[in-house]
């Protein structure tokens, strides 16, 4: 599956953004998607992931109760609602598709497909 991220820009601590993530292909439902960000100078860590059945969702605690992710098949589309941004989410967001991933989800490392990355810029 191929990943094209979008949605990333400059905003004012407090705003919103969201983030879109499409993929290619007609099985883009039997992929778990996931969110991963990597600020300057630091390793990528993991933002939040989407089964491929929705059934669970899961967030760094970081971003818990401020970004949401959620999907939709038929759009091929996987979404990052990022709401009351921090200057300390400022970093390059990826998305990565892992097919009928369950398990160690916040590890980079279990996925093979990834986006190219959208950059957010938090102002303070």
């Amino acid at each position: 599956v191929q990943l094209q991220a979008s949605g990333g820009g400059s905003v004012q601590a407090g705003g919103s953004l969201r983030l879109s993530c499409t993929g290619s292909g007609r099985i883009f439902s039997t992929y778990t998607m996931a969110w991963f960000r990597q600020a300057p100078g630091q390793e990528r860590e993991f933002v939040g992931a989407i089964t491929d059945t929705e059934r669970w969702t899961g967030y760094a605690d970081s971003v818990k109760g401020r970004f949401t992710i959620s999907r939709d098949n038929g759009k091929n589309t996987v979404y990052l609602q990022m709401n009351s941004l921090k200057p300390e989410d400022t970093a390059v967001y990826y998305c990565a598709a892992a097919q009928h991933a369950r398990n160690g989800l916040k590890d980079a490392a279990k996925f093979p497909y990834w986006g190219q990355g959208t950059e957010v810029t938090v102002s303070s």
